[in-house]
């Protein structure tokens, strides 16, 4: 009878376990096309035998756990790619931006107005007292002035709307981080208590993807199945379950806001993620095309007032100064020239076209420094070049910043899923595999339903032998 009922004992233990099994497919299949999801896999352990004399007996068969598959060195370079590609990402999106403000094929760059500037000239040196002519040098100024003033306008609006972007992004690294350390504290309990933690790894994982598409994450995994944090640069972001908050504090030199790890400055050390685009073209890309406008604007005030200087107007008075002048707010610093460039003249008449101060109304009247003006747009007046090569250089530089980052980007999102393509093969799920583990498991039911049945037929006709009739 024993060797009966341990047969029937060993029947159950299968069908429990190959139930168990069954679940876990079921899941898997289920779970196909979720995002993040890792495959599962049943772990089926032969059951500790018993010594019955001078022989171990079988007892049978148990599920002990379920355990996910992942690679977590794959997952680490997902991160870092992920970082990258974020990265580039929003410096792309950023610098797009800038970028529009000097697309000469839409009508949006600054080289039509330097033209129509020196061109206005080049018509008043025709006929140097027609009013007209001198009223449309003065419009071409004003033009070529709030051309600059725009642009440079433009440029701080869209600095100041990156900072936002660096403070808003900051916020979600608290978020996730905060996630992190909770899923750690949850992962760490069920994995005390012996349980499967599968579906939290997976939040885990995700939600790690998801921070290192902000910021630069350097991650170390504990056999419990919890992670620690940091910046590749060594600021804690996560450990156990506990977060620490980043900081986005505004700095009184730029204005802009800088990012803080217990109470340290780290906004330059940060070197991937969302934050570091943002970052890169907030604190080098934009200032540096800024820098360039507001030299240009102070180069083009200096040289057309020092050729007004040197001319006369209509009334034979040496000219004043076309533009008005700009006073550095530091030695050796042009910043604010171009968003604060206006022409100071109001009267067409103190426009300088002649250059020896002979009347232009005068049948011998001299058009000498309306032509010099004209000239100046192939002078060197800015780092010795022409305003026209140091503004295309100026486009230029933006372009292929863009261009550059650009290229990079493509070729980081290709990387990027050659590794989500291997991680698909290896943790993603196979509905061809889970269709034969499917009918695996099913068999192996049936057969431990069919030794059931077949011992209860046994243990009946037993019981009946040995009932008095």
């Amino acid at each position: 009878m024993s060797s009966l009922f341990g047969s029937m004992s060993i029947a159950l233990q299968s069908l429990l376990a190959q139930q168990g099994a069954l679940g876990v497919v079921a899941n898997n299949v289920a779970n196909a096309n979720t995002p993040g999801y890792s495959r599962e896999i049943p772990i089926l352990e032969e059951s500790p035998p018993i010594l019955r004399g001078n022989v171990l007996v079988g007892t049978g068969v148990t599920m002990s756990s379920v355990e996910s598959v992942r690679d977590d060195i794959l997952n680490l370079r997902i991160d870092q790619e992920t970082s990258q590609q974020s990265s580039l990402n929003s410096y792309v999106d950023s610098m797009n931006q800038v970028q529009a403000l000097f697309n000469e094929t839409q009508g949006t760059g600054l080289q039509t107005y330097l033209s129509n500037f020196f061109n206005s000239f080049s018509s008043l040196a025709t006929d140097p007292a027609s009013s007209s002519l001198r009223q449309a040098v003065i419009t071409a100024g004003q033009d070529l002035a709030g051309a600059f003033s725009q642009t440079s306008n433009n440029l701080g609006t869209i600095q100041q709307g990156l900072d936002q972007s660096v403070l808003q992004t900051v916020q979600q690294v608290n978020q996730d981080a905060a996630q992190l350390a909770n899923l750690n504290q949850q992962i760490q309990g069920v994995s005390n208590s012996g349980g499967d933690a599968g579906s939290l790894e997976d939040q885990r994982d995700q939600d790690l993807t998801n921070l290192s598409g902000l910021i630069d994450t350097a991650v170390v995994y504990s056999n419990d199945g919890t992670v620690s944090v940091t910046t590749t640069n060594g600021a804690l972001l996560v450990s156990g379950n506990q977060s620490n908050a980043l900081t986005a504090q505004l700095s009184n030199a730029t204005g802009m806001h800088e990012v803080l790890a217990q109470g340290n400055d780290i906004t330059s050390s940060i070197a991937g993620g969302r934050l570091q685009g943002l970052i890169s073209a907030r604190d080098e890309s934009i200032p540096l095309a800024q820098s360039s406008l507001d030299n240009l604007a102070a180069g083009l005030i200096s040289a057309v007032n020092q050729q007004q200087n040197d001319g006369f107007d209509l009334n034979g008075l040496q000219g004043a100064d076309f533009f008005t002048p700009f006073t550095p707010s530091a030695a050796g610093s042009n910043a604010g020239a171009a968003g604060t460039m206006t022409v100071a003249l109001t009267n067409p008449d103190q426009i300088a076209a002649s250059s020896d101060g002979t009347p232009a109304d005068n049948a011998s009247g001299d058009n000498g420094n309306a032509t010099a003006f004209a000239d100046l747009q192939n002078k060197p007046i800015v780092s010795g070049q022409t305003a026209g090569s140091y503004y295309s250089n100026l486009a230029d530089q933006v372009g292929n910043d863009v261009s550059n980052a650009t290229s990079e980007q493509e070729a980081v999102t290709l990387v990027l899923q050659q590794l989500n393509n291997q991680r698909s093969s290896i943790s993603g799920v196979s509905l061809d595999e889970e269709a034969t583990n499917l009918v695996m498991y099913q068999r192996a039911y049936e057969a431990a339903a069919r030794v059931m049945s077949v011992v209860d037929e046994l243990t009946s006709t037993t019981i009946t032998m040995f009932t008095p009739s």
